[in-house]
């Protein structure tokens, strides 16, 4: 419950807040409040520069325009095209193929924990310690295989030139009650677009691929701004933070 008290401020049982911390609160806000809106300028004069990067790159759909451009020195552009994996890559004990899979080990583990927790004796409360056991699954080992390869838009590049898409789950095989093993993969062809800088030939290491994505589809999802947004998130939280941390604090200097 909030009560006001002696005309200094209010008192919320833990703490309690002066009219004078109120007034500084304010000047806190107000000051974060200013620095987040030079922040945020800021970021949004560089969405604005990358939006206009993505207007101006050339927009390629073919597989004679792309090697063009990357003979040519074109520069930026979106490409669309077909990802496959060359040399796709399995576990035995794994059907399909794919362009990455993993296998993570996971072992059935026993721990143990102390918990607090309360009962009454002779009508009074008190307070104790108790070890209580629990089992997870437990990550003990992991090992992966990547395709060394990739065709895009039929010409073939080093898998690492390429951030592929991230893997999904295909299936647990228990080896015993305490053993199993998880097994991911990304599967071995997808449609989409890359935004990349053509030049000498073939394009920079790790280009983002935009799986699923049109070049109209990507454009739209890079020039969103969501960068704004969640700066702006960010900002509220901390600077409630800052606020709530102040008035928690003795602040007799401001007496």
């Amino acid at each position: 419950m909030i009560r006001y008290k002696n005309r200094r401020g209010f008192d919320f049982g833990n703490f309690e807040i002066t009219k004078r911390e109120i007034i500084a609160s304010v000047v806190i806000i107000a000051v974060m409040s200013l620095i987040g809106v030079l922040i945020s300028g800021k970021i949004s004069e560089y969405q604005m520069d990358k939006n206009e990067l993505y207007n101006k790159a050339a927009k390629i759909e073919s597989t004679d325009l792309f090697r063009y451009g990357m003979d040519t020195n074109v520069g930026n552009a979106f490409v669309y095209g077909v990802l496959e994996a060359v040399d796709t890559v399995s576990y035995p004990e794994v059907e399909g193929e794919y362009m990455y899979v993993e296998k993570v080990k996971e072992k059935y583990t026993k721990h143990t924990r102390t918990v607090t927790k309360t009962r009454t004796v002779n009508g009074k409360k008190e307070t104790y310690t108790t070890t209580e056991t629990y089992w997870t699954w437990d990550v003990v080992d992991r090992e992966d295989k990547k395709c060394k390869e990739l065709y895009f838009c039929k010409i073939t590049f080093a898998s690492d030139k390429f951030d592929i898409p991230e893997a999904d789950y295909i299936e647990t095989i228990k080896e015993s009650s305490h053993i199993r093993y998880k097994y991911y993969g990304i599967k071995p062809e997808f449609e989409g677009t890359i935004f990349a800088d053509l030049r000498d030939g073939t394009i920079p290491d790790h280009t983002d691929f935009y799986a699923d994505k049109t070049i109209e589809e990507t454009v739209e999802y890079l020039e969103s701004g969501y960068g704004t947004i969640l700066f702006w998130i960010f900002w509220i939280i901390l600077t409630a933070v800052c606020v709530y941390g102040f008035c928690y604090l003795e602040n007799e200097w401001l007496e």
